[in-house]
């Protein structure tokens, strides 16, 4: 926060209460997430900051009516491609809750489009009520075990380290190439570091390292970690000086196991993420304001919760201008009923108020500029049905299993049925075929593979939805309906295709890069919702979103076995491995 000579002299003055305050907030419970405590008091704002707490007069006075006043949350880490809307209309889900400020990664879309798709999500998220706060994708692809669509070294990332709302290096997944010490990784890092206007933060992504593993990464100088699956993990990482980000998200759900971790005397080393959360989930569940409910209904005392979600992450990113009311800090605080539902009836920013009752006060409809190279990006190379034979001399196979609401498979060897020396995908077994599908630069590509867990009956499903190389990932009950929804897809541009009886029952286009659909998030919504219609007509389990879980099975970073363009792939072992077992 910067403030010109005038202003502060306006605002010193209207700390020592020689001149009113633009706005007064009285009668209110204040959150103090330094102590925490409640105190009651007058809050003084001038020019968008708080300057005073005690009591104050002003020109303007809004009556808190007894409502407890809390700083707005933010998102330690959030991919917001993962909406399947745009910046602009991911703003107008988050806002209204409360949640006013998140940090992004958007190495989705620039594993599809480079740095194309970096700067359109800048651009993108200009001057909208969200503060968008960015660390740069270091790990595009994520490994060199895959076909993403763009490749970004460090001298590609080293301009936008400039941008005022660039922070620092986001998730480092590339474990073996920081371990090794490779040159362009520790570019990278030290870029992070040495940039002029980023606060030198990098994220980690330590799922499944071990206390050594930690070590590596803390002494490369990364500082966070949203990886952690269990209170043991989590407490190793404190211990070693990290944060850890408790992350409750659509497919992730880790917030029960490890909020056992967490105590008065360690609480200030945990903040909360979301990673990748759904549109649908969104809407109905909430952001960072359900994980704060969350947290508080399985036994948290609320004002840490809170203090978690506001003044940790603030610190954790080096966002000093915010997460607490205080004097000194923007003027960003949401006003509660209490402190167990934790819904927003009233959100501040700057001093004005811009949602009540979980609607924006205005909304600026503005026309999208598309740049032309996130558009049209799926290209197959001569695909056909004959492409997707899994070849087998006998009947034990290399296998997925899918772990419900986690990212973490699990490697298992079964019988399977073999017709003809040709794996046949079985129901009855919940043996079903996967592909992967390179759609980036025409190599022709096709990753085969067996999955366990789906429990899908009938047809298939495709997206181009696949971290983090975004290629097409599909699984299907037979080859017929399999073919047709990776056909579709190229038909549509990229997005979600089901399809059953040889016919699509149901799509969701996503234009830009395959990944965030162009139009407002009600029409996008409602076609999600109609795809989870045309997914009931498949007999799918309910158990957990099997569009997102699909979506993270090509991802070859998390243990224990994923499925890339290139085959089957092995993440303990960091190598490709036979279906044949």
């Amino acid at each position: 926060m910067s403030n010109t000579k005038t202003t502060l002299k306006k605002q010193l003055a209207v700390a020592n209460k020689k001149i009113p305050a633009d706005l007064v907030v009285k009668n209110g419970k204040i959150i103090d997430v330094f102590t925490l405590s409640i105190i009651e008091a007058d809050i003084a704002i001038a020019d968008g900051v708080i300057v005073g707490i005690g009591q104050y007069d002003g020109n303007n006075v809004v009556d808190a009516k007894g409502k407890y006043i809390s700083p707005t949350f933010i998102d330690g880490h959030v991919h917001i491609e993962s909406s399947m809307v745009t910046p602009k209309e991911f703003s107008k889900l988050l806002v209204p809750r409360g949640v006013t400020t998140v940090v992004t990664d958007p190495h989705e879309i620039a594993n599809v489009s480079g740095k194309s798709g970096i700067e359109f999500m800048l651009q993108n998220s200009d001057s909208i009520p969200l503060d968008v706060f960015v660390n740069l994708p270091s790990s595009v692809p994520a490994t060199p075990f895959e076909s993403s669509g763009a490749v970004l070294k460090a001298a590609d990332l080293a301009p936008f380290f400039s941008h005022p709302r660039v922070l620092g290096l986001a998730e480092v997944m590339d474990f073996p190439a920081v371990r090794d010490g490779d040159d362009d990784m520790l570019d990278k890092l030290q870029a992070a570091n040495d940039a002029n206007g980023a606060n030198g933060v990098i994220d980690g992504h330590g799922s499944g390292l071990d206390a050594t593993g930690v070590n590596i990464y803390r002494t490369a100088d990364i500082s966070t970690d949203h990886e952690c699956v269990t209170a043991e993990e989590a407490i190793e990482r404190i211990q070693r000086g990290m944060y850890v980000l408790i992350r409750q998200g659509s497919v992730a759900k880790d917030l029960k196991q490890l909020l056992p971790a967490v105590n008065e005397r360690n609480a200030r080393r945990f903040l909360f993420c979301t990673d990748d959360k759904h549109l649908d989930d969104l809407l109905t569940e909430g952001s960072i304001d359900y994980n704060v409910r969350f947290a508080i209904e399985l036994g948290l005392d609320p004002l840490i919760a809170i203090q978690m979600a506001s003044l940790n992450a603030a610190e954790c990113y080096g966002l000093k201008d915010r997460g607490a009311v205080a004097p000194g800090y923007k003027a960003d605080f949401i006003l509660l009923d209490d402190l167990t539902d934790i819904s927003a009836a009233h959100v501040y920013q700057n001093g004005e108020l811009i949602a009540e009752n979980g609607e924006m006060l205005s909304v600026q409809e503005e026309q999208i500029d598309l740049p032309t190279e996130l558009m049209n990006s799926v290209h197959l190379k001569e695909f056909s049905i004959k492409k997707l034979t899994i070849p087998l001399q006998h009947n034990r196979a290399n296998i997925i299993e899918i772990n419900p609401n986690s990212l973490i498979t699990n490697h298992i060897v079964e019988e399977v049925q073999v017709k003809q020396n040709e794996f046949q995908s079985s129901v009855e077994n919940d043996q079903l075929k996967m592909a992967v599908v390179e759609r980036h630069h025409l190599t022709g590509n096709i990753g085969l593979g067996i999955v366990k867990g789906f429990q899908l009956k009938d047809g298939a499903i495709a997206t181009t939805i696949a971290h983090d190389s975004h290629n097409i990932v599909a699984v299907g009950t037979n080859d017929e309906d399999l073919a047709k929804a990776i056909a579709a897809i190229e038909e549509i541009g990229g997005g979600i295709v089901i399809v059953k009886g040889n016919e699509v029952i149901g799509s969701l286009p996503l234009s830009i890069g395959g990944l965030m659909s162009p139009h407002p998030y009600n029409e996008v919504n409602s076609l999600l919702k109609q795809l989870h219609g045309a997914l009931h007509e498949l007999d799918i389990s309910q158990k957990f979103n099997p569009l997102l879980t699909l979506s993270f099975l090509s991802l070859p970073v998390i243990p224990c076995l994923k499925l890339t363009d290139k085959g089957l792939f092995n993440v303990k072992e960091f190598k490709h491995i036979t279906v044949q077992a």
